[in-house]
């Protein structure tokens, strides 16, 4: 599986954004997708999941009730919609694939796609 992350950009805070995550390869289906975003000096860290049908999600606490992590397997595609941004929502997003669907770790993700910068400036 080939992942490529699009959509990033600047944005004020309180304003919204929404990641893309293309994919390509007949076993997309297969993995359950996530979302890390790394922001400079830090550690890469989990934000949301979604199950390979799309029916069940998961999210980092951070982003609880301001993202909603979607799929669409008829295009390939998992979305990430993020509203109210924060300044500390600056990071570079990536969109990860794994294949059992139940991990979280970085360690534990099968494919990585290139990043999208997103910028929050107050």
């Amino acid at each position: 599986v080939q992942l490529q992350a699009s959509g990033g950009g600047k944005v004020q805070v309180g304003g919204s954004l929404r990641l893309s995550c293309a994919a390509s390869g007949r076993a997309f289906t297969s993995y359950a997708i996530n979302w890390f975003r790394q922001a400079p000096g830090k550690e890469r860290e989990f934000v949301a999941n979604v199950d390979w049908n799309g029916g069940d999600q998961h999210y980092s606490d951070s982003a609880k009730g301001r993202f909603t992590i979607s799929r669409d397997n008829r295009k390939n595609m998992v979305y990430l919609q993020m509203n109210s941004l924060k300044p500390e929502d600056t990071a570079v997003y990536y969109c990860a694939a794994e294949l059992l669907g139940d991990r979280y770790n970085v360690g534990d993700m099968d494919y990585w796609g290139i990043g999208t910068q997103v910028t929050v400036s107050s």
